[in-house]
């Protein structure tokens, strides 16, 4: 059984692979985020606290086992390193890197979720005493965990639709989401609909932004979408 919302980190540069994996691991009870290069993955490990990253081998520029090496030096999060390569010596130096487990390309979705949740197994369950997943955007924060948002000690209600935007922009932010895939990620197939999201965004800025029409925080990305970019 899935670990009740565990939170993974998914790192592939891939960019539609990294979109089925988070689709996949959602639809199997995990809260997912994801990260294109080693880059990003520093920057979203500074702010956010996972319970286990699933991580590609071969990425451009600093590779899955390099970045594995150098976050053994100060995380212990669990790492699932993925890679087409199957020799023993690749193997042997993820492990050595740190790995807790290795799976080779391609691979049967099902297998994974069965190794992920038998990491998670494995792993002291702390997750009672950690703090809570925060986004803070000024005086706004959003509790993740929770799919709520604060201004300071006042709640702000969130329609259906902007609650499900705040779930899909918190799990990647700094991360621009284009229109179609926002439109996809809401469960709506018509391209009609990327209209609607854009009004959608609009209401959304009026419960997050001091000025919505100068947005700090759900910015607009020219050519490729919108970002949520917290403090």
């Amino acid at each position: 059984m899935t670990q009740p919302e565990a939170h993974l980190l998914v790192v592939d540069d891939d960019e539609r692979i990294r979109g089925l994996l988070q689709k996949f691991l959602v639809r199997n009870g995990f809260l997912v985020s994801v990260a294109r290069d080693a880059a990003q993955t520093r920057r979203l490990l500074a702010g956010l606290e996972f319970d286990m990253i699933v991580m590609d081998v071969m990425m451009p520029g600093e590779d899955g086992i390099s970045l594995t090496r150098d976050l053994r030096k100060k995380i212990q999060t669990p790492i699932l390193l993925l890679t087409a390569k199957g020799e023993t010596q690749s193997r042997i130096e993820g492990f050595e890197a740190g790995a807790d487990d290795y799976m080779g390309k391609p691979f049967e979705p099902k297998e994974l979720l069965l190794r992920i949740n038998a990491i998670l197994r494995r792993v002291p369950q702390t997750r009672e005493n950690a703090p809570p997943k925060v986004l803070h955007m000024g005086a706004v924060r959003y509790d993740m965990d929770r799919g709520e948002m604060w201004r300071g000690q006042d709640p702000v209600r969130l329609t259906s639709t902007e609650a499900a935007l705040m779930r899909i922009f918190s799990a990647q932010p700094g991360n621009p989401i284009s229109r179609e895939k926002l439109v996809a990620d809401l469960g709506r197939d018509d391209a009609a609909q990327e209209r609607a999201v854009d009004v959608q965004i609009t209401r959304l800025r009026r419960k997050i932004e001091h000025d919505p029409k100068q947005p700090r925080y759900l910015q607009t990305v020219r050519g490729e979408g919108y970002m949520l970019q917290p403090d």
